[in-house]
């Protein structure tokens, strides 16, 4: 009976003690991507600051020294979007010499310089001086972001943390929303300036990723930094995973493992495999690298996510945001155009934050076309209703006039009473669809799909097609407006998101709970995810290795797959 009774409390205090081994390696983790957070908290700012720039900048506006007309304002709303993609091709090659924790920590100072800008301007190529440098800085930001958490997590973590990304860029957008309510948009700026700061100081306290010190032969600082991102335990409690770690960044650079030699000059212990392969670590060429671009492993992903990237502007809700205000007047919302704005915000964020909660449970592919279906009724029944109450144009009759006219010479509708709530309403309601999947989850989608040997460069193409896509969306709005009219506008942007529903059932696989090694396998033609949720990781999070990086044979069982 003691015997027994002993091994009962042996077994209690075991799972005791790996309940709290999982907590503090869960802990760790969050810690160190809410950090990294801080930094697109910042970016989303500079998202939404065009918000609050394009009615104060309307030629109607005689408070400014200086002014613009609609095509000027278009740009306001979109040169941002067009500068990103060149941030996002420096920013793969940055992020790889430099590392990913020190490259966030140095974008931030160009996003200060803007917000300076912003404030101390004169002239209107002040404004566009600093829209074009802050999307420069988002450019950059792209790659290190991205694979900072793809690198950290473990995989019932991996889709819950990288959602948070994009909610702390809504949320960034949402607090220029609220803050344009209170204060003008020079004070507005200079509030701004200061949260850049904030990241900068943060980033000394969180460690670099395993990956990238494993990559350099930083072997003795990648145990510490794993040991640190597993609750911060001793180096011996997370050798196996760094073990299991280390051949799998060997294996996917295509050498072998011996000769490797930790810092402090000892043989590594994970040296075991592919002995007879090499024995001196051969760099990969520039010529062997362009090729890795060439693959299966990166065409079919890349192609995957610039389409998800594309939905997630032509279902309507990029240039919604970007034109809030201008929107919300012309349907004569029954609050003030910015409370109505700000509340878009919130209610983006919102969604993001029901993306988080839900990713684990529901996985991407329902969330994604939840999200689709309900923005593409939203915009469908919208469209409907302002081709029912005449609503055809954000400007006036005048050929001439300008945008302006959105925001003060609207046209007067007979639009009033309880049917002015439906639009607005409907709007809400779109946000919430749309930031609850598909503006959400192509983020996630593009740190885990890509393999390790380039992923920091692929995720920097990818992000690029986003802010191409982007500035080519909010760009066209208002022609769109002008040729198709609001109705019709609205409509394309349904149809859009339906086109997207169908094609993603027969393309987007499950990635939820899956390894990295089992999804890249995937878009390399090797094995086939199926399209459900695994979510047997989260048990074995009692235990602080990431089976990440571990080959999931049971994994392989699962042949139902789009690609």
């Amino acid at each position: 009976m003691k015997t027994s009774a002993t091994m009962t409390m042996g077994k209690a205090s075991k799972n005791k003690q790996s309940a709290t081994l999982a907590w503090r390696s869960s802990l760790s983790q969050i810690l160190a991507v809410s950090v990294k957070n801080f930094v697109l908290l910042g970016y989303g700012m500079t998202l939404g600051f065009p918000t609050l720039l394009i009615p104060v900048l309307s030629s109607h506006n005689t408070d400014e020294p200086f002014s613009l007309g609609e095509e000027g304002l278009s740009w306001v709303g979109s040169i941002s979007m067009i500068c990103v993609p060149f941030g996002c091709f420096m920013s793969g090659m940055l992020t790889q010499p430099l590392g990913r924790r020190r490259s966030m920590q140095l974008i931030n100072i160009p996003f200060v310089a803007a917000w300076l800008l912003f404030y101390f301007s004169s002239e209107i190529w002040h404004i566009f001086v600093g829209l074009a440098l802050a999307g420069l800085s988002g450019g950059l930001m792209e790659a290190p972001v991205l694979t900072y958490v793809a690198e950290i997590t473990q995989p019932h973590l991996r889709g819950i943390l990288s959602s948070t990304s994009s909610m702390s860029v809504i949320g960034g957008s949402m607090i220029q929303f609220i803050l344009a309510t209170f204060l003008n948009w020079r004070t507005v700026a200079l509030v701004s300036a200061f949260v850049p700061i904030i990241p900068f100081c943060l980033l000394f306290l969180i460690p670099e990723t395993p990956i990238w010190l494993l990559s350099k032969k930083r072997y003795v600082e990648a145990k510490e930094s794993l040991a640190w991102l597993r609750g911060w335990v001793s180096i011996e409690e997370i050798d196996k995973e760094y073990n299991d770690l280390f051949d799998q960044v060997q294996t996917s650079r295509g050498i072998g493992n011996e000769g490797f030699q930790a810092d402090n000059g000892t043989s590594n212990p994970a040296n075991t495999y592919g002995q007879a392969v090499n024995t001196e670590i051969r760099k990969r060429t520039k010529l062997e690298t362009v090729k890795l671009f060439k693959k299966r492993n990166f065409i079919v992903p890349y192609l995957l996510v610039s389409f998800v990237f594309f939905l997630s502007h032509f279902n309507g809700l990029s240039p919604v945001q970007t034109y809030a205000v201008s929107i919300f007047s012309s349907f004569k919302a029954p609050i003030d155009k910015y409370h109505a704005t700000a509340l878009l915000g919130v209610v983006e964020v919102i969604g993001c934050i029901t993306c988080v909660s839900l990713v684990h449970y529901f996985g991407k592919r329902v969330l994604t076309f939840l999200s689709l279906g309900g923005t593409a009724i939203c915009f469908l029944v919208i469209g409907t209703y302002a081709h029912l109450a005449n609503i055809t144009s954000l400007l006036s009759d005048n050929s001439n006039s300008t945008v302006s006219n959105i925001t003060s010479h609207i046209i007067e509708r007979e639009t009033s009473g309880a049917n002015a709530w439906l639009p607005m309403i409907l709007f809400i309601i779109a946000a919430f669809f749309s930031h609850m999947g598909i503006r959400v989850l192509p983020w996630i989608l593009t740190g885990e799909i890509f393999p390790n040997e380039i992923r920091a460069i692929a995720s920097g193409i990818a992000a690029t097609s986003f802010y191409v896509f982007g500035f080519i969306c909010n760009k066209v709005f208002l022609s769109m407006v002008s040729g198709l009219t609001l109705p019709g506008t609205f409509w394309f942007f349904s149809s859009m998101s339906f086109l997207g529903l169908i094609v993603l059932f027969f393309t987007l696989p499950e990635t939820e709970g899956k390894t990295l090694h089992d999804i890249t396998n995937h878009f390399a033609g090797k094995m086939k995810l199926g399209n459900n949720v695994l979510r047997n990781n989260e048990d074995s999070g009692y235990s602080f290795h990431n089976e990440g990086f571990v080959d999931d044979n049971k994994n392989k069982s699962d042949v139902e797959s789009k690609f």
